[in-house]
C-alpha cells in the first residue's frame, strides 16, 4: 500500500508515535502534489475550503482522510474520511474518525500502518474528544476569569487531581485557542451550555 501524508514536522512527529512497519510506502508532502499509483491520501492541513477539496478529489485515490474537527461528512464530497487530528490528539494509539461506506474498511488498514487502531464515532462537530476537551478549558476560562486561581495553578490543579497529560490552558496552547473558540461556537448555536467565555473569546480574537 502506497500512501501520501500531507502535514507538517509536528504532526508527522505525532502520526509516527507509536512507529509504522519497514514495508508500508509513505511519501510526506508539504503541499497536495499527485503521486503515481498513491492508494489512499491523508491530509493532516486540511483548510475548508472548495479549492483545497477540489485538489483532493482530483487525486482520485481509493480514500481520502482528512484532519477535519468541524466540518461533518454531509459537507464533503463522498467518500472523504474525517480524523481528529488536532495538535497532541494523533499521539494515542487510538485514531478518533467518522467515515461512510466500504472506505472505512481502507482508512482502517491505512491507519493500522502508523500502529494504530480506529475508533469510529458519530460524525458530529468536534467528535467526542475535542468537544470534551474544548468543554473543560471554555469552564477553566470561566472559573479564571471570576479569578478563582491563575492559569498556572488550574494547569496544575487538573493534572495531578485527574491525571490529564496537560492542563486546560497548555491544551489550549497546543491544540490553538482559535481552533477551540470556532468549535465552541459552531456548538453554541445549538446548545447553550457551548457558549464559549468572554475571556476565552477575548484571548481568541486578541
Amino acid at each position: 500500500m502506497k500512501i501520501v501524508v500531507i502535514t507538517n514536522d509536528a504532526l508527522k512527529a505525532e502520526l509516527l508515535q507509536q512507529g509504522m512497519p519497514d514495508d508500508v510506502q509513505v511519501e510526506w508532502q508539504h503541499e497536495i502534489a499527485p503521486v503515481v499509483g498513491a492508494d489512499a491520501y491523508v491530509d493532516l492541513l486540511f483548510i475548508q475550503s472548495e479549492e483545497r477539496i477540489n485538489k483532493l478529489t482530483a487525486l482520485q485515490p481509493s480514500v481520502i482522510i482528512i484532519n477535519c474537527v468541524e466540518v461533518t461528512l454531509s459537507e464533503l464530497p463522498a467518500g472523504f474520511i474525517r480524523l481528529n487530528g488536532w495538535n497532541s490528539f494523533l499521539k494515542r494509539p487510538i485514531a478518533e474518525m467518522a467515515g461512510n461506506g466500504e472506505n472505512k474498511i481502507i482508512a482502517e488498514k491505512i491507519i493500522s500502518c502508523f500502529n494504530k487502531t480506529t475508533e469510529w464515532v458519530a460524525d458530529v462537530p468536534g467528535f467526542i474528544t475535542a468537544r470534551v476537551i474544548s468543554t473543560i478549558i471554555n469552564e477553566a476560562y470561566f472559573t479564571l476569569a471570576e479569578k478563582v486561581s491563575t492559569k498556572d495553578e488550574i494547569d496544575t490543579a487538573m493534572k495531578l487531581g485527574t491525571n490529564y497529560p496537560f492542563g486546560p490552558f497548555e491544551w489550549s496552547e497546543k491544540i490553538g485557542l482559535k481552533n477551540i473558540y470556532g468549535l465552541l461556537l459552531l456548538l453554541s448555536k445549538t446548545n447553550s451550555r457551548y457558549t464559549p467565555s468572554d475571556l476565552l473569546q477575548k484571548e481568541a480574537l486578541a
